[in-house]
């Protein structure tokens, strides 16, 4: 009787004292931003003591995506991975995830409609949430006021079509007296995410069937005129010397040139406002932030959403997963957006985190962080700057930076690096639909 006693006391026990629930969590987020994301797990594992967050930054985006292959190859799979926008189709077609979808329809708790529509209709495809929106970015430009002021130019108008940015680039760029260029114009991380904000502010797709989503895309389409004109602005930009390449998609190079006046304009994500605020002030300039530009003034396009958002990956206990999925809503709130926009300059995915920064007068005292949401609210909607899915963006960039540098070389034309580019990329995708479909 009473070893009978003693094991149900110790099965009671062992109840009340049972192990958290583990998850895994991989992110691509490197410098601050991985303290910044272990900070966020602390926070959720006080407030979800029955769940034990593991957080591993996994490399680089298209490493993160590498090794989430290997991983599931290996039976090693995390429970969210955090994949870059572009990753989506994909991760849709890969086979190894849960839908968020699947999870909110079971879940009251969380409505989609706190989520700004831009953001949600990119990673929403035939109608169905596949990830949740975590760190969204456009593209943006930054410029050096206070060079702007000592060249002249007015610190508080930046270019807005491609004839100003051209203009404005001729007037900033200088040149020592034995003729090497001291300051250009222009700088950015030569990267194709860079063109394709162009593209979509100019109102063109980068591929047929309404950009994929309407139906699977079979064809890439940006060898139009405006995909042109985008080639024959960089291509004036090089053979004029106002512009300074970095080796390609070196996105430090960029802020570096820009940080320390040796460029007075960059293109780049709307992620660095702090980097750059920070670091102009260091040297004794003034950051500015402006639009987009476009061919001209009646083109109304904008940009599309870049960044990530977190994927339930499948194979795991339901146990495991609902606790993967509260931890995903935990990242999503709008206390946690906040911290995560001011931290970095990654805009809130939230409605409510904007209006209650606006409230607060936060976007009043740091105009900067405000810029790219009033050009992703103002921009028009439709497919064009819903942006594209394929499920071979990674090799369309590399194909388009190839292009690019084959004209700066003058291998190419404008014409014929764009045409080139338009063919590899429509074998590319050709070939993933005969393997996927």
């Amino acid at each position: 009787m009473k070893r009978t006693v003693m094991i149900v006391l110790m099965v009671s026990l062992l109840g009340v004292l049972s192990f958290p629930v583990t998850i895994e969590f991989w992110h691509a987020m490197s410098g601050d931003r991985i303290a910044l994301i272990e900070d966020i797990v602390s926070d959720f594992e006080e407030a979800y003591p029955d769940i034990k967050v593991n957080v591993q930054y996994s490399g680089s985006y298209p490493e993160t995506l590498n090794k989430l292959i290997a991983g599931v190859q290996s039976g090693n799979a995390p429970h969210i991975v955090q994949i870059y926008e572009i990753g989506t189709r994909l991760m849709i077609d890969s086979g190894v995830i849960v839908p968020a979808q699947d999870l909110l329809d079971q879940d009251d708790s969380y409505d989609v409609g706190v989520l700004l529509e831009p953001i949600l209709n990119y990673y929403t495809v035939d109608g169905k949430l596949y990830s949740m929106p975590f760190n969204s970015s456009t593209a943006l430009l930054y410029y050096n006021k206070t060079l702007f002021e000592e060249a002249g130019l007015d610190p508080n108008r930046p270019p807005q079509t491609y004839e100003e940015l051209l203009e404005y680039s001729r007037i900033l760029t200088k040149k020592d007296s034995r003729g090497n260029t001291v300051q250009y114009g222009l700088t950015w991380p030569t990267h194709a995410w860079v063109i394709e904000q162009f593209l979509a502010a100019a109102d063109a797709p980068l591929v047929n069937n309404d950009n994929g989503r309407t139906a699977r895309a079979t064809e890439a389409v940006f060898n139009s005129e405006a995909g042109l004109k985008i080639f024959e602005l960089f291509d004036q930009l090089n053979k004029e010397g106002l512009i300074l390449n970095t080796p390609r998609e070196d996105w430090s190079a960029a802020r570096q040139n820009f940080i320390s006046g040796k460029a007075a304009m960059l293109y780049t994500s709307t992620s660095d406002v702090k980097i750059f605020q920070e670091g102009l002030e260091s040297n004794g300039y003034e950051l500015g932030t402006g639009f987009l530009p476009v061919p001209d003034v009646s083109v109304s396009g904008g940009p599309i959403i870049g960044g990530a958002s977190l994927w339930l990956i499948a194979g795991h206990s339901d146990e495991e997963t609902k606790a993967a999925w509260e931890f995903m809503k935990f990242v999503n709130r709008e206390d946690q957006q906040i911290r995560w926009h001011q931290g970095t300059g990654y805009f809130p995915v939230r409605k409510d985190a904007i209006q209650r920064l606006h409230y607060e007068g936060f976007y009043a005292e740091n105009p900067n962080y405000f810029t790219s949401l009033l050009q992703l609210l103002l921009a028009k909607r439709d497919f064009n700057t819903a942006g594209a899915v394929i499920g071979v963006f990674p090799e369309t960039r590399e194909t388009i930076e190839i292009a690019y540098e084959r004209m700066v070389d003058g291998q190419m034309t404008p014409e014929e690096a764009l045409s080139w580019a338009e063919s590899r990329v429509t074998e590319l995708i050709q070939e993933y639909n005969e393997f996927y479909q």
